[in-house]
């Protein structure tokens, strides 16, 4: 159910709203991570069912893709809020966009690694002498962090591990290219088993239970926009109709995975496929839109322990790097 404080915050965004615009939604542009699809549908349906003008918002919902780096987008003046990983949230800042987090709708991580029955491994003891597949991009920082967890070099031979460039498919377990590979327990997971694999011959490591996850979908948002009090109300608004719209989804997985699919511009989705992923993507969201701090830390301590042969995340603890201040006034 929405929040009465919903048409609460509409109200004092219209009334602080300056009078040439006074009848006139607040304007903001999110920038996704990734392409629409069942990860976003909070936010989709939040759009679609009117949440956002409830709020007093005008919300223009932008994709992502594969050459899209919201980071860099809100950095040109692109998107006034973008939804992006941690780590890639803290690479930037240190390297000087200011990003600031301001709410993480994701409490739990959804990154995985699954292998196949016949690469023979069942515990981390059997990774020597494996292929593993890794994303890049900002994703590898939890697995290099997780092999210098477990002493494994990651050059191969028989006391390490071979690293494959994974691209953003399951296809290297599926043509035996890898004997595990990286996947989203909302997307690739589902690849893996649509595939025909049985789930019971699969094993599964999650990062967060190895002690290396990383928050995911988080809210961020350039520091000095935070100076002005009717942006940081806006936002607050935005935070509160975008946990509505996460609530309705979870409530409404097949309504949910039809309003993705009409916004979907690839017309590659398939219903089957949306509604698992709704019902996979809204179990990671968290009864509060707050920052857990010790999932914070230990997203700066999984990046700062990662050995990553291109280049670190981070260097150093970061400093100023969320704020409360949004969802301090949703709750």
């Amino acid at each position: 159910m929405k929040s009465l404080k919903i048409a609460a915050l509409a109200g004092v965004l219209m009334a602080s709203a300056s009078p040439a615009f006074a009848q006139d939604l607040y304007p903001l542009t999110f920038q996704l991570k990734w392409v629409n699809q069942g990860q976003f549908a909070g936010y989709l349906v939040a759009k679609d069912l009117g949440y956002y003008e409830e709020a007093g918002l005008d919300v223009t919902i932008n994709p992502g893709g594969p050459d899209i780096a919201p980071e860099q987008v809100i950095a040109g003046g692109g998107a006034d809020v973008i939804t992006t990983w941690m780590a890639a949230g803290l690479a930037a800042r240190e390297r000087g966009v200011p990003l600031v987090n301001i709410a993480q709708p994701f409490a739990t991580t959804a990154l995985e690694m699954v292998c196949s029955e016949e690469s023979g491994v069942e515990t981390t003891a059997d990774f020597p002498g494996k292929t593993l597949g890794v994303w890049f991009f900002g994703n590898e920082y939890p697995f290099y962090a997780w092999m210098a967890q477990l002493g494994l070099s990651t050059d191969g031979g028989d006391d390490g591990v071979e690293v494959l460039r994974q691209a953003f498919s399951a296809d290297p377990l599926l043509q035996n290219q890898a004997d595990c590979i990286s996947v989203m327990r909302y997307n690739e997971y589902k690849q893996v088993l649509d595939a025909g694999i049985p789930e019971d011959s699969l094993t599964l490591f999650n990062f967060a239970d190895e002690g290396v996850g990383m928050l995911e979908d988080g809210l961020y948002v350039m520091e000095d926009r935070l100076e002005d009090p009717e942006f940081v109300e806006a936002m607050a608004a935005f935070v509160e109709a975008s946990m509505a719209g996460w609530e309705y989804a979870e409530a409404n997985p097949e309504e949910a995975a039809e309003i993705v699919l009409n916004n979907d511009m690839s017309g590659a989705l398939t219903l089957e496929s949306q509604i698992y992923q709704v019902n996979e993507a809204a179990a990671l969201v968290g009864d509060t839109p707050a920052l857990d701090v010790e999932a914070y830390e230990q997203t700066v301590a999984t990046l700062l322990s990662a050995v990553s042969p291109d280049n670190p995340a981070i260097t150093a603890e970061p400093e100023g790097a969320y704020t409360t201040v949004v969802t301090d006034a949703i709750e």
